[in-house]
């Protein structure tokens, strides 16, 4: 027989919809499912639901991991240490090898280096690390022409940007977010789980697809030289699973900034909230003009290593483009493979978080965002 799950926690005035939303999802799910959900407007907490777990638990959130890691170069950018048109050999020399020279902070941003993996694939302990990554992808020849098209750098980003913080800070990216994001605002958003909280994180647990869900994923090019392969680092001899690499302590202690955050809802949507609202008296952590930035399209089109067309701003997703078509243009953020979802939509004042637990057929945000979104959308634009 199955249990029902309880919907805990709050809505604003004006947001019961979104409660609803999230009762009959839930209703309709397996008894062990978790997740959680909340949402700000113009930096006042309108949502924060959860259910099948606890309101603080933390969950390893994949790829939406690149949001804290962009954040923290859109500041460095905003405050002047880093220039986005410079080359990155300008503050990273050995990264001129192999043909890399021209390529701008941009167009690692965007998704334009041409450098989605190696050729001989990274082990499991370089994986927990950014700089070992980024000394052994110093030395690739990237995988196309720079500047000629784009392909989603899925695991190697944040060790990509994360180097270019390292030169020009002397602090690693994890340790500038900590600075200057999460510690002042106390966020439950980590670049590197402290064992003090370890009791809260939840394991992942794997895709449960269906037979049809199944054959389109076996439907997938999986050989060991396509870009996905490399991208992925599946075309390593054993391979692990992308459950295996957020479950792994190694991986939450470190943080790498490409997909090793570990968050709750709540954590999400305050640091997106924190970046464009005034919160906790406190201003936006972005000016106007950067938030433009961040949010303006970079790269659309056909993704070689998605095979599919995606939109890129600077290191963020184009949230409305990708995933979200009623957000304003200027929306950004990213989503992650186990489900997770989270941006900021400059132009309703929203900023928006969820998470569960069991990875979401077919990866990236789970499809239940679309009607959460659209509901917390609607009535933010109300409120």
């Amino acid at each position: 027989m199955t249990q029902q799950i309880t919907v805990h926690g709050t809505v604003a005035e004006g947001f019961e919809t979104v409660r609803e939303e999230f009762a009959a999802f839930v209703a309709g799910e397996r008894d062990d499912y978790e997740g959680q959900l909340c949402a700000y407007v113009r930096g006042r907490r309108v949502v924060d639901l959860w259910a099948g777990t606890e309101a603080d638990s933390l969950y390893g959130v994949f790829s939406s991991t690149k949001g804290a890691a962009h954040l923290v170069v859109a500041l460095l950018v905003q405050d002047g240490t880093l220039e986005l048109d410079r080359k990155v050999t300008y503050y990273w020399p050995e990264f001129a090898t192999e043909g890399k020279g021209a390529v701008t902070l941009r167009d690692l941003l965007a998704h334009r280096a041409g450098l989605v993996g190696i050729d001989a694939g990274f082990s499991a302990e370089e994986m927990a690390d950014d700089r070992a990554m980024a000394e052994r992808l110093a030395d690739q020849k990237p995988f196309w022409r720079p500047g000629t098209a784009f392909g989603y750098h899925a695991l190697v980003i944040g060790a990509l940007t994360g180097e270019v913080v390292r030169r020009a800070t002397g602090h690693t990216l994890q340790e500038v977010y900590e600075e200057r994001v999460r510690a002042p605002y106390g966020t439950d958003f980590f670049l590197g789980l402290p064992e003090s909280e370890d009791s809260r994180f939840r394991s992942v647990q794997p895709m449960l697809p269906t037979p049809e869900q199944q054959a389109l994923l076996a439907a997938q090019p999986t050989g060991p030289h396509t870009l996905g392969s490399i991208a992925f680092n599946t075309h390593v001899p054993e391979p692990g699973t992308l459950a295996d690499y957020v479950n792994s302590r190694l991986v939450r202690a470190k943080g790498p900034a490409s997909a090793g955050g570990v968050a709750s809802a709540r954590g999400l949507a305050t640091m997106y909230a924190a970046a464009i609202s005034e919160l906790d008296e406190r201003p936006p952590l972005l000016k106007p003009d950067t938030v433009a930035e961040v949010g303006q399209i970079h790269s659309v089109g056909y993704d070689l290593v998605a095979r599919a067309h995606k939109s890129y701003g600077l290191g963020f997703q184009a949230t409305a483009d990708m995933w979200h078509p009623v957000l304003g243009a200027g929306a950004f953020g990213h989503s992650g493979a186990g489900g997770s979802q989270a941006f900021a939509d400059p132009r309703s004042g929203l900023a928006y978080g969820y998470t569960r637990r069991r990875m979401a057929f077919p990866g990236g945000a789970a499809p239940e965002n679309d009607g959460f979104v659209r509901v917390v959308h609607r009535a933010a634009m109300t409120a």
